[in-house]
């Protein structure tokens, strides 16, 4: 069976699923938060290489203040307490956003996590955190921008290539295959650039209840597209 090298997944449907279970808000993001620990050895076995998630985007910024604190306490608790785990397990952790959007102690823990886990080499998990997708490019054209100074060969030079580098996910390969729970149809901002040619799967399933069975269904699905390219 072919496997996806990336795997883009949007995370969607905590609070729906809080709400079908008479739940609050935050008790769906934490049991999105176990969800996600319960699939993150599935990756593993499965062979993935590259897993992005869209785990906080720039305009869940304007939430109600009460959730936003919700997810910043998990975001920071769940680095906090599953760090180890992850690094014991060979995960190489990215996180690709707007960093400074957060407070100082989360950016700090930020880069504990990526520092520590850099050479770990069983998967690459790339968390996208206050990520939007036309912020990324907007922030790429900037540096791309101050680095050409207004040079006419350095403008002249610019190509993908050159946007790929400035990306928050350099260095990683464009997205194969792009995953979105909870019945929306859609990309909402998400690895715009990298996703130029993945294949999109679409689940009925909520976040919450995203099994390694479910990724095995839409595994399975992307092994039966043909992929052109644009040829």
């Amino acid at each position: 069976m072919t496997i996806p090298t990336h795997v883009a997944i949007i995370m969607d449907g905590n609070r729906r699923w809080a709400v079908r279970h008479g739940l609050s808000r935050g008790e769906g993001h934490r049991h999105g938060l176990e969800a996600l620990r319960k699939i993150i050895p599935a990756f593993i076995e499965r062979k993935i290489s590259v897993v992005s998630l869209f785990a906080f985007s720039t305009e869940n910024w304007r939430r109600t203040q009460e959730e936003v604190s919700i997810l910043m306490g998990l975001i920071k608790r769940a680095f906090e307490e599953h760090f180890q785990w992850l690094h014991e397990h060979g995960v190489r952790v990215r996180i690709a956003g707007r960093w400074s959007d957060f407070s100082e102690d989360i950016q700090a823990i930020f880069r504990k996590v990526t520092e520590t886990t850099k050479n770990n080499a069983s998967i690459t998990i790339n968390f996208c955190l206050s990520y939007g997708g036309r912020a990324e490019i907007v922030d790429a054209a900037r540096r791309i921008a101050e680095e050409a100074g207004g040079n006419p060969e350095a403008i002249a030079a610019i190509d993908e290539d050159a946007v790929n580098r400035r990306l928050y996910t350099a260095g990683l390969p464009d997205v194969d295959f792009l995953i979105r729970t909870s019945g929306e149809e859609r990309i909402s901002n998400f690895l715009l650039w990298q996703s130029a040619y993945a294949e999109l799967y679409f689940t009925q399933a909520h976040w919450p209840d995203f099994t390694p069975e479910e990724f095995d269904k839409a595994l399975l699905a992307f092994a039966t597209r043909k992929r052109n390219f644009g040829k």
